[in-house]
């Protein structure tokens, strides 16, 4: 296999598990999501593994979930990840620094400033996850009595894009001069002044932060409805999916994909990462029991205050023991995930308490559970059937599922030569195989 077709490997790490319950489960670390010593041993231990990135998700705001779900919530406290990945970055070498920051709840310059700093202080390992935020709770935090609609969101998204990307070529990459003799630091005909005056924000510049040394910090997107694909295929280069069969991933992949080239952009040049959820184990069932006891550890309540946010509306006012009603509200939480709900128990005939244990548990994403070799089969299989350049794996728990991963399927994939066995070089361009962007105006 060519190595332009091989695996790309990021590693969801907040919550540090996905998974409601991975805080209760034996051998795990109840607050992971708040300990430094962990995160760093773990990052280290991601990098020993030739992962590509680190990705930190993050919210502005503790989850909008009913109290009695939400006292059971290892989710809600963590760090903020620019405190975060700067620390990581003194601590690792080559493993890229992934960080969400909102497009509705920040301005294009603070962001700007942040990433360019994180990307130089880690030697060109920084990206940025752009999300529009879902949860209700955060527009409260600032100043607003509602969220913003939908895709409103996203049309803010897509100029607070342009404003960020601009200041990020305030500098022509060889402005500093840095004359000690002249006396002269920079040139100022290699100095552009963005003055940006759009719908939805202005802001002058320049940035007062050098160029980064990925020129841009990897733009990533997450966004799953027509409206956050159409800003994917437009901007990113990373995507993170969240699709838990082959054929939806085909045709999520193959949209994303045609969006960019309708755009003018090489569509190789964007890497699409399902989530996935693994377990591993010895064997089958082995990888299997350790799931049922994961599941088993999840309290209905948590289940329900889950469910509740992925529906955005109070389920534990529902019959728990009947269906999901036909009338729900209108919410202007994520739309994919909300109807991905809807189908599972219209089409499954759930109840809502079984669709709260279900949900409570990996929140419906791509599960691969068994031993390294079933593992590295289905990875391959989603891989070389273009559903997919790469997974965004998620741990059942920690430490124990992220070191089963990497001392159990990475080595196997590499056996297949499906997954590098050292970096390609220091940057997370480099490791993804993305080009270098040009500096529009210089």
């Amino acid at each position: 296999m060519s190595e332009s077709r091989m695996l790309r490997l990021g590693a969801f790490m907040r919550p540090i598990s996905i998974h409601t319950a991975a805080w209760r489960y034996p051998g795990g670390t109840p607050d992971a999501n708040f300990n430094w010593p962990l995160i760093k041993r773990l990052t280290q231990k991601l990098e020993h593994g030739k992962f590509d990135a680190f990705f930190m998700a993050d919210h502005l705001a503790v989850p909008n979930m009913p109290t009695d779900a939400l006292k059971r919530s290892a989710t809600v406290t963590s760090f903020a990840p620019m405190t975060l990945l700067p620390a990581l970055a003194a601590v690792t070498e080559r493993i890229g620094l992934i960080a969400t920051m909102s497009t509705t709840y920040n301005a294009p310059y603070h962001v700007a400033r942040l990433f360019a700093s994180l990307d130089h202080l880690s030697g060109g390992r920084a990206a940025w996850n752009i999300v529009t935020s879902t949860n209700p709770y955060e527009a409260l935090n600032f100043g607003l009595k509602e969220h913003l609609e939908h895709d409103e969101r996203y049309r803010r998204a897509r100029e607070f894009y342009d404003v960020v990307t601009g200041l990020w070529d305030s500098w022509a990459d060889d402005a500093f001069i840095r004359d000690v003799d002249s006396g002269v630091y920079s040139d100022p005909a290699k100095l552009h002044v963005l003055d940006h005056q759009g719908k939805y924000f202005s802001a002058r510049g320049p940035l007062n932060v050098a160029r980064p040394v990925q020129g841009w910090p990897v733009i990533v997107q997450a966004g799953q409805s027509d409206a956050g694909r159409q800003l994917a295929g437009e901007t990113a280069e990373m995507v993170f999916s969240g699709v838990s069969d082959i054929a939806t991933a085909q045709r999520v992949y193959a949209d994303i994909k045609a969006r960019a080239q309708a755009v003018g952009r090489n569509p190789d040049h964007i890497v699409i990462m399902p989530g996935a959820f693994v377990v591993v184990g010895d064997t089958a069932a082995e990888a299997r029991a350790k799931k049922t006891r994961l599941d088993s550890l999840v309290h209905p309540d948590s289940g329900l205050g889950t469910l509740s946010v992925q529906l955005g509306v109070d389920a534990s006012k529902f019959d728990l023991d009947g269906p999901l009603p036909d009338d729900l509200p209108p919410t202007n939480a994520s739309h994919t995930s909300r109807q991905k709900l809807v189908d599972m128990a219209r089409n499954d005939k759930l109840t809502v308490r079984q669709l709260a244990q279900y949900v409570g548990g990996a929140f419906g994403t791509l599960e691969m559970i068994g031993t390294a070799a079933m593992i590295a089969d289905q990875m391959q299989a989603w891989l070389e059937s273009r559903a997919c350049d790469g997974f965004n794996v998620m741990f059942p728990y920690l430490p124990g599922g992220l070191d089963d991963f990497v001392d159990q399927v990475v080595p196997e994939l590499q056996r297949r030569g499906l997954f590098r066995r050292d970096y390609e070089g220091t940057t997370l361009r480099e490791h993804l195989g993305l080009p270098r962007p040009a500096n529009r105006f210089f």
